[in-house]
C-alpha cells in the first residue's frame, strides 16, 4: 500500500486510498479459497498487481463517461485498480474462468465499486462497444486484436484515440511487429523505479 501512496497519494481521495488498502486482506482471503494469484506472489500484491495495473493511469487519464473493456481480467487486474482510480468511467471486466470472475466480483462488492460490470464471458462472445480495451499479458497482441477489434468504437473523448492498451513483459518484438508503424511502447520503469518493472511495457495501439 505504501507504493500506492508513493506514486499516487496526491492524486487519489481518502476514499480511494481506503479502497486500495482493503485489497490486501480481501485478496489474501479469497486467494486461500480460489487461487487467482500465485501463493508466493500474494505478498507482492501491490507491486506486481495493483501498481502494475495503475501503470495505465500514467499513460492516460480516462475522461468521465469513458467505457473500458478489461479483457481476460482474471481476479480483477487491471480492471479493479483502474475502476478505483477512475470512478466516473465504466469498466466491463470479462474472463472465461468463472471462479476467477467470482473473486473479482466479490472484491468489487466488498470495496463498494459502482462502476464495474464483471461477467463470466469469453472475448469472442463479447458484443459491446468500448472506447478502450485493456488487458494484462493474456495472449499475443495479434491474437488479441483479432478478437477485440470488433469491440472498439464510440465517441472520441480522450487524449488518445480509441484503441487497445496492454501490459506486457519480456521480449515483445515479434508480437508488435505487425503493428510497428502504429504502435506506441513505453517502458514502465520510466515512471516506477522498482526493479520488478524493468522489461515491463505498456503497449498502445489506436484502432
Amino acid at each position: 500500500m505504501e507504493l500506492i501512496r508513493k506514486y499516487f497519494g496526491k492524486k487519489f481521495t481518502e476514499e480511494q486510498l481506503e479502497q486500495f488498502a482493503a485489497l490486501d486482506e480481501l485478496y489474501r482471503d479469497w486467494n486461500s479459497k480460489i487461487n487467482v494469484i500465485s501463493r508466493k506472489d500474494i505478498d507482492m500484491l501491490y507491486e506486481h498487481h495493483v501498481l502494475h495495473s495503475l501503470a495505465i493511469a500514467n499513460v492516460i487519464r480516462f475522461r468521465e463517461g469513458t467505457k473500458i473493456l478489461d479483457f481476460g481480467t482474471g481476479g480483477g487486474f487491471p480492471g479493479i485498480p483502474l475502476a478505483i482510480a477512475f470512478p466516473d468511467c465504466h469498466f466491463t471486466m470479462i474472463d472465461g474462468t468463472g471462479k476467477k470472475i467470482r473473486v473479482a466480483q466479490e472484491v468489487a462488492n466488498a470495496i463498494g465499486l459502482k462502476n464495474t460490470e464483471i461477467v463470466h464471458r469469453r472475448g469472442e462472445e463479447e458484443k459491446g462497444l468500448y472506447q478502450f480495451v485493456v488487458s494484462r499479458a493474456v495472449m499475443p497482441l495479434p491474437d488479441l486484436m483479432k478478437i477485440v477489434r470488433k469491440n472498439i468504437g464510440g465517441k472520441q473523448q480522450n487524449s488518445l484515440p480509441n484503441g487497445v492498451i496492454v501490459l506486457k513483459g519480456g521480449n515483445i518484438e515479434n508480437e508488435i511487429c505487425p503493428f510497428k508503424h502504429l504502435i506506441d511502447t513505453l517502458e514502465i520503469s520510466s515512471f516506477f523505479e522498482e526493479e520488478w518493472f524493468k522489461e515491463k511495457n505498456i503497449i498502445y495501439l489506436p484502432v
